[in-house]
């Protein structure tokens, strides 16, 4: 048997199997901790609403998808509208502030209207006045990024659900830096339309993993196919 590998080429392998291997690993952890993220927001989203104390003791990251039950009042007149779409349709889900009884303000995302229900005139069954009850989602929204447009404050329109952006607007001091994504409960008149909330996470990590182990695999059978093929490395 021959085995006399040549220095630079095996040293450069070596390194970038270390590499490689090593993306592949950080894949499994990472598939790891998406599953066991899964499994916590499938298991909140199945648990019983819990009241508002208890979610503003809970950390952050344990709070996130719980349903919660806030017992108080809409503030309709200080209501705001953040933009997406259904499909190719634009829609406005609408971002409410609820005072609950002993006076803490959460921003409530009470679901979607289409453009032409923007107008809360158009939709005044469903505001709601007086004491109400409703039970929504709790989550941590996305923070405005870097391309993300200026909200048109003269329409109370923002293109991301800036919750400070919008206290400030108002002068609000919330209990907690999250939006209540209602559930689909139906409002009177239909408007807005609630249960928006979406629980969808990408969970490719498996495949990555495959990807890298399996270059790391190519990348071996290079080396030896190169060697052998110069007679540095023999089976005989």
């Amino acid at each position: 048997m021959t085995f006399r590998p040549y220095p630079g080429v095996t040293i450069a392998v070596v390194i970038m199997l270390g590499v490689l291997c090593g993306l592949g690993f950080w894949q499994l952890e990472r598939l790891s901790w998406k599953v066991a993220l899964i499994a916590q927001v499938e298991g909140n989203m199945a648990a019983a609403p819990l009241p508002l104390d208890t979610m503003l003791k809970m950390p952050r990251d344990q709070a996130q998808y719980h349903r919660v039950t806030l017992t108080g009042a809409f503030d309709h007149a200080h209501e705001a509208y953040a933009f997406a779409t259904a499909g190719s349709a634009a829609v406005y889900h609408v971002l409410t502030p609820f005072r609950t009884l002993d006076g803490r303000v959460l921003i409530v995302d009470r679901g979607a209207v289409p453009k032409e229900r923007l107008d809360p005139a158009s939709r005044t069954a469903g505001n709601v006045t007086g004491p109400t009850q409703v039970t929504g989602v709790w989550r941590n929204p996305d923070a405005p990024g870097a391309f993300t447009p200026p909200p048109d404050k003269s329409r109370r329109i923002w293109y991301a659900r800036d919750l400070a952006g919008i206290a400030s607007a108002d002068k609000l001091t919330l209990a907690a830096p999250v939006v209540i994504e209602a559930d689909a409960t139906a409002n009177p008149g239909g408007w807005p339309l609630g249960g928006q909330t979406v629980v969808s996470f990408r969970n490719q990590h498996l495949g990555y993993a495959v990807t890298w182990f399996g270059l790391a695999f190519a990348l071996l059978c290079i080396w030896l196919a190169f060697h052998i093929s110069r007679g540095w490395i023999a089976f005989k």
